[in-house]
């Protein structure tokens, strides 16, 4: 017969032989995940030596040759562009702001009430027509009294002038004195005086009543009017009736350093018009194209630039007074110039270079010499070759060495190839060259 104790120690035995057997099993489980992710990212003591000699910036990373992009590592997918020679176009470039060549405000030179102005706000006048027209009747009335006098004064001259002619016959024939000859002489001369007073009286009138009439004094765009008809206008008004802007053409007025004034002046006494073009302020719209026009006589110490002033057709209205436009100045052509893609420039420690693409698809990094930059191309001045190949997308996961494969870029559906290239002159400043004005 069992006690209770003997069952107790029956039970404790159970629960030990059964937590052993848990562990061992555990434990087998653990063994076996640690060897399979071993077998799956286990490296060789050669590729971890080879990750160690990476390309610059060293160190072993997921696109090092230890990684997917390296020996022995699926390649990286990259886009590649071949370096060539073409024409590159050396701009410089500035902020502007477009001003008329003109602006005029037309005010009254004469006081009295402004009958009408017969123009529409906005509309473009020509020089010569008629934009407002004051009371004209005062000064009809001083135009007839002067008139009226002027008439009066030739009278008496006239009759001056005969009783001197009557006076010489009298002192002929010894009937009268001297004194009487010489005193009608210079009353004639009085009269004489009192005429040319007279006649400049009669056309200081016409010249009021002249100025009863405002016309436009310059070509150009009318604003918006400053004063209604029906009011007493001056001649000492500050504000004026209306002003007029000369917009074609028009200027744009910017500033560039003072470093890049000895190319502005190489092309300037080149002979040749300089092409300047006018962006619009997110610089992807090409608004207009014109030339450089003149710049300042000296350079503005406080800032260290030169003022330069640019002239536009403007025939459709593209610029506006006061806007503001970014400025491109094309200072020099190359007709072979090395070109590649910006996008293949990386920046490091040592400067610039690229990551060129050999010819077993494993890529190196090689430092470039860059020159001017033109849009989406700049000129290389050292270290490539025509028709070598540098990666321009997928470079931020190589390392010297990685095996690549170069792929052509997706294109949506519906769009060309070669994206907006062909129209790039309107997509932005990276666009070819426009025809010159």
């Amino acid at each position: 017969m069992t006690t209770r104790s003997d069952d107790r120690r029956a039970a404790f035995r159970n629960f030990f032989t059964q937590g052993r057997r848990r562990w061992v099993l555990a434990g087998l489980l653990v063994a076996v995940a640690a060897g399979g992710a071993y077998w799956h990212y286990g490296t060789s003591p050669g590729i971890d030596k080879a990750s160690a000699q990476g390309a610059p910036g060293g160190g072993r990373g997921p696109g090092g040759p230890g990684g997917p992009g390296g020996p022995g590592g699926r390649p990286t997918p990259v886009q590649a562009k071949a370096v060539r020679s073409g024409e590159l176009h050396v701009f410089l470039t500035a902020l502007g702001t477009v001003t008329p060549i003109n602006t005029v405000t037309v005010r009254s030179r004469v006081d009295g009430e402004l009958l009408r102005l017969p123009f529409k706000e906005g509309q473009m006048v020509k020089a010569g027509d008629l934009i407002a027209e004051i009371d004209p009747r005062p000064y009809q009335v001083q135009l007839t009294q002067a008139e009226g006098q002027l008439a009066k004064d030739q009278a008496l001259l006239a009759n001056a002038r005969v009783d001197l002619a009557r006076y010489k016959t009298l002192i002929e024939q010894d009937s009268i004195s001297k004194q009487q000859v010489d005193t009608q002489e210079s009353l004639v001369r009085q009269y004489v005086g009192t005429v040319k007073s007279d006649e400049g009286q009669v056309a200081s009138a016409k010249l009021q009543l002249l100025y009863t009439r405002i016309t436009a004094p310059v070509s150009g765009r009318i604003g918006l009017r400053q004063v209604t008809p029906g009011n007493i206008v001056h001649a000492s008004d500050t504000n004026g009736l209306v002003i007029i802007n000369q917009i074609q053409p028009i200027h744009v007025l910017f500033a560039l350093p003072e470093d890049n004034l000895p190319a502005v002046q190489a092309a300037l006494h080149s002979g040749a018009p300089v092409l300047v073009e006018a962006w619009d302020r997110a610089q992807k719209n090409l608004l207009a194209t014109g030339r450089l026009f003149t710049l300042d006589n000296q350079i503005d110490t406080a800032t260290g630039t030169v003022k330069l002033k640019a002239e536009f057709a403007n025939a459709k209205d593209e610029l506006f007074p006061n806007q503001f436009v970014n400025i491109r100045v094309l200072v020099e052509t190359r007709p072979d110039a090395l070109l590649m893609p910006t996008a293949a420039v990386q920046r490091g420690s040592q400067g610039t270079f690229v990551f060129l693409v050999r010819d077993d698809n494993t890529v190196t990094p090689k430092p470039v010499k860059l020159g001017p930059v033109d849009g989406e191309a700049v000129a290389v001045e050292h270290g490539l070759s025509a028709g070598d190949k540098v990666v321009v997308d997928g470079s931020d996961r190589l390392r010297d060495g990685a095996k690549v494969e170069v792929i052509e870029p997706t294109v949506p559906k519906g769009k060309p190839a070669n994206g907006n290239r062909g129209n790039r002159r309107q997509g932005g400043p990276g666009g070819g060259r426009p025809p010159a004005p």
